[in-house]
């Protein structure tokens, strides 16, 4: 769970008036006027279709290879020590459950060997391709 920030203090009326001195003082900024804010129009009105459409378009591009949100619980050494390798920690761990994954596949996968897990349907799951949820 993340952690609220403090919100900042209000601002008193000192502070506030000087805010708007530099305001009405900044030549590059100036405020806009009713006249001019009654003029203006929304950008899918004014600007071509294509670049509009491009301009739009929101959000990061959709990833080729699809993981899965999960909640999972560890111990807090194993958060603690991948924590401080950095940046990115979430990823290396699933870098780690990666390999795990590919041993007990490679384990599960040689006739009559047992699987190093016990659950229903292991060997099924990790033998199993990947179902798309579209298809």
């Amino acid at each position: 769970m993340t952690k609220r920030k403090a919100s900042l203090p209000p601002l008193s009326d000192a502070e506030e008036a000087a805010i708007q001195a530099g305001i009405a003082q900044d030549p590059d900024n100036p405020e806009i006027s009713a006249e001019q804010f009654a003029l203006m129009r929304p950008a899918s009105e004014v600007l071509p279709p294509a670049l509009f459409k491009a301009l739009s378009k929101g959000g990061r591009p959709r990833s080729p290879n699809k993981r899965v949100q999960v909640t999972l619980r560890l111990d807090p050494s194993v958060v603690e020590t991948f924590k401080a390798t950095g940046p990115g920690w979430q990823t290396r761990i699933n870098e780690h459950l990666v390999k795990a994954a590919r041993t007990i596949e490679r384990a599960t996968v040689k006739e009559g060997s047992e699987c190093p897990f016990k659950g229903p349907g292991i060997r099924r799951i990790l033998r199993s391709p990947r179902k798309s949820k579209a298809g």
